[in-house]
């Protein structure tokens, strides 16, 4: 648990009607990304939405808030990925953002989805941290270009690939070190999670 400013992932699967009732938090970027299934998110700053295959949600917990997320459907279970980030200094007011991603943003590349400066329509953390989303098959595999002198973390969502040459299936994490850039197959479909950290 830890590698730079990222602390944990969680991998959660949510059975219909069941959830996580109201609790606190404080002094954490709370990245949210639902991989099937939809998850509502009510909070104590007045937030109550949905959230869905493509969207995500970024929570700064700051000073300090509440809040709760329940599998918004009767029938089929959410499957979820929940990230935390340190963030950069504490105190902050908390705050909220949830955004689209479109699957073909995300197909044989990796997408920004979060960043310190909200660039390319990400949502903005407060943290020296990048996070890319990607989809591979196939016909789409993905090339990405490394900064020296940064903590790279790869994460696969879902399904299988190999990063690289290395076959890596789903919950599977690599640290990365000593590469200028990396490449990913699938000989199926895989969806894939870049961390690019100081």
């Amino acid at each position: 648990m830890g590698y730079s400013s990222l602390r944990v992932i969680n991998d959660d699967r949510v059975a219909a009607g069941g959830g996580f009732p109201t609790h606190p938090h404080r002094d954490m970027e709370i990245v949210t990304y639902v991989l099937s299934g939809a998850l509502e998110h009510q909070d104590s700053m007045g937030n109550g939405t949905v959230i869905r295959p493509g969207e995500v949600q970024r929570m700064s917990a700051g000073t300090g808030i509440r809040h709760s997320e329940f599998n918004a459907s009767a029938s089929e279970e959410v499957h979820l990925l929940q990230i935390w980030i340190m963030p950069d200094r504490s105190g902050l007011t908390p705050s909220y953002e949830q955004k689209f991603f479109d699957a073909a943003e995300k197909l044989g590349r990796l997408r920004l989805v979060a960043s310190p400066d909200g660039r390319e329509g990400s949502v903005t953390i407060h943290q020296d941290a990048k996070l890319y989303a990607g989809l591979i098959d196939p016909e789409h595999p993905a090339e990405h270009n490394l900064p020296p002198g940064r903590h790279v973390y790869l994460h696969v969502a879902r399904g299988a690939a190999s990063l690289n040459g290395e076959a890596l299936k789903a919950g599977d994490g690599a640290r990365i070190e000593s590469e200028s850039k990396i490449r990913l197959e699938s000989n199926s479909s895989a969806e894939i999670l870049l961390f690019d950290l100081a």
